[in-house]
């Protein structure tokens, strides 16, 4: 087993990480940023190493800072949780050559995946269902793009072929638009992710957001871990998580699509945790890109099959193989994740400020995964999720029991939250009987 690791994040999910090392018996390493010096995890690691000022590119994407902090500590791994350098190949390969263990897939995996022209052919290849699409990056030449978005049929949606969080996505309903959308998806593509090339997919209308859960150790073992549904999200991007999906998804759709994942993971030979995700409307699955990390909403599936994530991510990176058989894993009951975000709650706008006074919820069923504490100051330079509320139920109305009565024991005061919009999700007909779509959140106004 690996006997030290840096963690190479910050907030909840470092702590989360800190805190399944611990049960491990792993020392920790505490990278921080100037600004984060009174971060949960920093204050209780083994050790700890300020890497640079509060901006990230000077210090959670300095990698040289990064891989010395590893270096100076005698730490065998690092593990990058998820956002900034968690899905960099380039990371990756630089730990890796250093003599370190990337806890996470390999270089070549992460690369294979994380452009989704390469990611869509591999899926393909392995039998995955894709979208109707351009089967490659766009050129230059507008007639021929034209051609096959007429071949695709309007609407469709133009993609940066590097991209993720929401960005780099614009929707096109006809030819007119179509030129323009590409010049100005490409500009943006590089611009945020250095990389120009867009490609082009059927718009589907009605679709939800269908997340299949995988472990491999990359000895050429692999299961599936049910599925989750994203789609409650705003601006491309999810809020609120589920788990299993409610309404539409047989038990036969289920195991189908999950043997697939598994049998893409052997063939890509993917090693750890990760991710497909899907776009499900009519009964079918459609790939999108796959994560080749741990998520945000991973609580949500150890809720129901009672694995840890982050411990198998380590005891994978440690050499070992999977120890758990496909036929072993339970599914039961249902699990619900509300990110808490400190935002105004109508304009999405980030709320950084000193928190006055907290208390988490309680309970049973209720789990409450964050780094923040009353006193304790959000900074204004990173992403603007203070934590997660997850609620387990033996079925899907006692979880959102408990998650109504669990938002109404949270209070952060301060700053403006989203409470009080996940508040009224859980009230909402709709969301009760299950299975709204990914565009739900963004034309329905609660009252």
């Amino acid at each position: 087993m690996i006997d030290k690791i840096v963690i190479a994040n910050r907030g909840e999910i470092a702590l989360r990480i800190l805190r399944a090392c611990k049960e491990l018996g792993i020392k920790t390493v505490a990278i921080h940023s100037t600004v984060d010096r009174d971060l949960k995890h920093v204050l209780l690691a083994d050790e700890t190493v300020c890497i640079g000022p509060a901006p990230s590119e000077q210090s959670y994407l300095n990698i040289p800072a990064i891989i010395s902090a590893a270096e100076v500590t005698g730490a065998m791994a690092i593990h990058p949780g998820y956002g900034f350098l968690s899905e960099n190949a380039n990371f990756a390969e630089q730990i890796e050559r250093s003599g370190f263990i990337f806890i996470g897939p390999r270089a070549e995996t992460i690369r294979l995946m994380g452009n989704k022209i390469s990611a869509i052919r591999a899926m393909k290849k392995a039998g995955i269902p894709c979208i109707t699409g351009s089967d490659g990056p766009l050129s230059n030449d507008i007639l021929k793009n034209i051609a096959i978005a007429e071949l695709i049929g309007y609407p469709i949606v133009i993609k940066a072929a590097s991209g993720g969080g929401g960005r780099g996505i614009r929707i096109v309903c006809n030819h007119t638009e179509l030129e323009q959308s590409i010049t100005i998806t490409k500009a943006e593509a590089k611009v945020a992710f250095s990389d120009s090339i867009v490609y082009m997919e059927k718009y589907l209308k009605n679709p939800r957001h269908i997340e299949v859960q995988v472990l491999a150790d990359g000895q050429g073992n692999a299961i599936y871990l049910s599925e989750r549904d994203c789609s409650m999200q705003r601006r491309h991007q999810k809020i609120l998580e589920e788990a299993p999906p409610p309404e539409g998804i047989t038990t036969e759709i289920s195991h189908y699509i999950g043997a697939l994942c598994s049998k893409a993971c052997i063939d890509i030979g993917y090693r750890g945790v990760g991710t497909f995700e899907f776009l499900f409307e009519n009964g079918k699955f459609y790939f999108i890109e796959m994560n080749t990390r741990i998520q945000v909403e991973h609580p949500v599936t150890e809720m129901i099959t009672g694995i840890d994530l982050i411990k198998e991510q380590l005891r994978i990176a440690s050499g070992y193989q999977l120890s758990i058989k496909q036929h072993e894993i339970q599914i039961r009951g249902h699990a619900i994740e509300c990110r808490i975000n400190a935002e105004d709650p109508d304009t999405y706008l980030p709320s950084p400020g000193k928190i006055t006074r907290f208390h988490a919820p309680g309970g049973f069923g209720v789990r409450w995964e964050s780094h923040i504490y009353a006193g304790y100051t959000i900074p204004p330079y990173y992403d603007s999720m203070i934590g997660k509320l997850i609620c387990y139920g033996e079925n899907r109305d006692v979880a959102i029991a408990r998650m109504k009565n669990a938002l109404t024991e949270l209070i952060i005061d301060g700053i403006k939250t989203n409470i009080q919009l996940q508040q009224k999700i859980m009230y909402d007909k709709n969301f009760q009987k299950g299975g709204t779509n990914i565009h739900y959140l963004e034309k329905y106004k609660f009252t």
